[in-house]
C-alpha cells in the first residue's frame, strides 16, 4: 500500500513520540508498504514553525535528511494536485490538510492521519 504520512503523524514517527498510536506504527513499520512525505508537510512545518507553534519546533533540513535515510519518498506538490483541491467539500478548511488529501487522491494513495476531522473525510484517508 502506498501511505501518504499526514504532517504531525511525521512528527512523531521522526521523535519516536509516544503519541503515534500503535496502529500508525503497525503501518509505517510494515515494509510492504511505501512511505510517502510531501513537500506541503515541509513547508506547513516551516510557516508554523515560523510563528512559534512548540509541535512544530523541529529542524527541518534533519527531519527531511532522516525521512529520506529511513526510506520515504518525497512527494511533491504538482499543478494536479492543485486542481484537485477545487472539488474537494470544505472538509477540512486547512490548505496543507486539503493538499495532502489532494495528492492522495490524484497519486492513488492512502493518506493516514490522526486528526479526527480529516478521518471524517470520504477519500483515501485513513484514521490512526
Amino acid at each position: 500500500m502506498k501511505l501518504l504520512i499526514d504532517t504531525h503523524l511525521l512528527l512523531w514517527a521522526a521523535a519516536d513520540s509516544t503519541s503515534l498510536s500503535a496502529a500508525a506504527r503497525g503501518l509505517i513499520g510494515d515494509v510492504d508498504n511505501e512511505r510517502f512525505f510531501s513537500a506541503a508537510s515541509l513547508w506547513e512545518i516551516a510557516i508554523k514553525r515560523g510563528l512559534g507553534r512548540e509541535d512544530f519546533q523541529v529542524d527541518l533540513p534533519d527531519l527531511r535528511d532522516g525521512l529520506l535515510a529511513n526510506s520515504y519518498q518525497e512527494l511533491p506538490v504538482r499543478s494536479a494536485h492543485a486542481i484537485a483541491v477545487m472539488n474537494l467539500p470544505p472538509i477540512p478548511k486547512d490548505p496543507f490538510d486539503r493538499i495532502l488529501i489532494a495528492q492522495a487522491m490524484v497519486d492513488g494513495m492512502t493518506l493516514l492521519t490522526a486528526d479526527p476531522l480529516m478521518g471524517r473525510y470520504f477519500g483515501p484517508v485513513r484514521k490512526v
